[in-house]
């Protein structure tokens, strides 16, 4: 048995902390330590002090191709040893662990052994930087085995089974603290992700429609601000509408956004949304009482970017991501993110905002200079100065400075019947022809 001990606060006011002392109690505290049940995931705990205390953690999806494990693998014990670094000291050792469902016909154990080189490209990767792996262990199919102990009594070669929801140490400190698990990963992705209802159909052509009314207005020049100030304006209506109905943070209360929200409006805040300097604005949105509805909106509008305008969720998600980790949200904040990236990989904020969450920074840092930048507007006769305050402040941001205005991208028409898109036309944009946008 592996009786190395660790420790984890659980945030409460008195700064409670409890002691994993097996591979079962470290296996059980997972969707404590993330605030979510991670599926097809790889996730890593950095351990502080001769008690190993549990600090910074990171998630990524499993790879599907083992070509891939040995330079994820290197690239997140970098992510997560220097992140570490770069807060307070280095991590004295690290706790991994591999999620992960069975295929069918596929059994835990049968995922144990395949993901068993991953493990150990985990370990070789710290052990490069002098950092000690102290555990590692694969969740499959209600069951945990230990790559490191090689005792069979605690850990048998058939796995173990994980303790009942609720009964642990960790679920009785983390119910006592407040600490809420929000289901599984895979669940806090649905919410975001788009429509895959007979009315998607009719969201792409209303996304279609605003894309042709919008575009050449942008592309003006003169009408940018214009459609700016349109979009942020409907945003705020759309906020309101929200804000007077009832807020569960349920499943069903996605349904009851979505209704509150037609077509046509969700098109053009989506493609207004495309301009980076409205989307900035709209981020101001992210405290008080206007971050509650801000939310909500983001990802009733993450959800309906739909057919050929999948990549338009990128500036709601990212959006989604800010508010809920302005605040205090952490896991979901990690989740939009997350969603946002494997959607652009290269899109800034979100690159951004997603280290700095993952790093513990503090969020009120770029709070002040969305506040700041808010107030200059506010007085008469001011101009904005490029050079992006807030992301000096918190590299969190891109810069804001002087650049060629660009239209949000739209899938292109040509011919007699511009504006109007067959069988075809979907079929071969969804097959990856990709273009550029602004909102970066």
């Amino acid at each position: 048995m592996n009786t190395h001990k660790h420790h984890e606060s659980t945030g409460s006011a008195d700064e409670q902390q409890i002691t994993l002392r097996s591979p079962a109690e470290l296996a059980d505290s997972l969707p404590y330590l993330l605030g979510f049940h991670p599926n097809d995931s790889v996730v890593m705990v950095a351990l502080h002090g001769d008690r190993g205390r549990f600090g910074g953690r990171l998630r990524l999806g499993i790879p599907r191709s083992p070509r891939e494990w040995p330079p994820v693998a290197e690239q997140l014990a970098e992510c997560l040893i220097e992140g570490s670094e770069r807060r307070g000291p280095r991590p004295s050792g690290v706790v991994a662990f591999l999620c992960q469902d069975p295929a069918p016909g596929e059994t835990g154990r049968q995922v144990m052994e395949r993901l068993r080189p991953l493990a150990q490209r985990l370990r070789t990767a710290c052990g490069r930087l002098d950092v000690p792996v102290h555990e590692v262990l694969c969740i499959s199919d209600g069951r945990f085995w230990s790559y490191c102990c090689p005792d069979t009594r605690c850990c048998p070669p058939e796995g173990t089974g994980l303790a009942l929801p609720g009964t642990s140490v960790m679920a009785a400190a983390a119910a006592y603290a407040g600490v809420q698990v929000r289901g599984s990963l895979r669940d806090m992705e649905a919410r975001l992700e788009p429509w895959n209802t007979p009315a998607a159909e009719e969201q792409e052509r209303a996304l279609d429609n605003a894309g042709a009314a919008l575009v050449p207005r942008i592309l003006s020049g003169g009408n940018r601000k214009g459609v700016a100030e349109e979009t942020l304006k409907l945003a705020r209506g759309l906020m309101g509408r929200l804000e007077r109905a009832p807020g569960t943070g349920t499943v069903a209360q996605d349904t009851e956004d979505d209704a509150l929200i037609t077509h046509e409006e969700a098109a053009a805040v989506i493609l207004g949304l495309q301009d980076r300097e409205t989307r900035d604005r709209a981020a101001e949105w992210m405290e008080g009482t206007d971050a509650a509805p801000a939310l909500r909106l983001w990802r009733a509008l993450s959800r309906r970017c739909v057919g050929p305008y999948t990549e338009h969720a990128t500036a709601p998600l990212t959006l989604a991501g800010w508010v809920a980790w302005s605040t205090g949200d952490e896991p979901s904040a990690r989740v939009a993110l997350g969603l946002a990236l494997r959607l652009d990989p290269g899109y800034v904020f979100a690159q951004l905002l997603h280290q700095a969450c993952n790093e513990g920074l503090d969020p009120e840092a770029l709070r002040r200079c969305l506040r700041a930048e808010r107030d200059t507007r506010a007085v008469p006769g001011s101009c904005r100065r490029g050079g992006g305050s807030s992301g000096r402040a918190v590299a969190a941001r891109p810069p804001s400075g002087p650049r060629r205005p660009k239209a949000p991208r739209v899938p292109a028409r040509t011919g007699p019947r511009a504006g109007v898109r067959t069988a075809r036309d979907r079929a071969g944009r969804r097959g990856g022809e990709r273009g550029s946008r602004s909102g970066r």
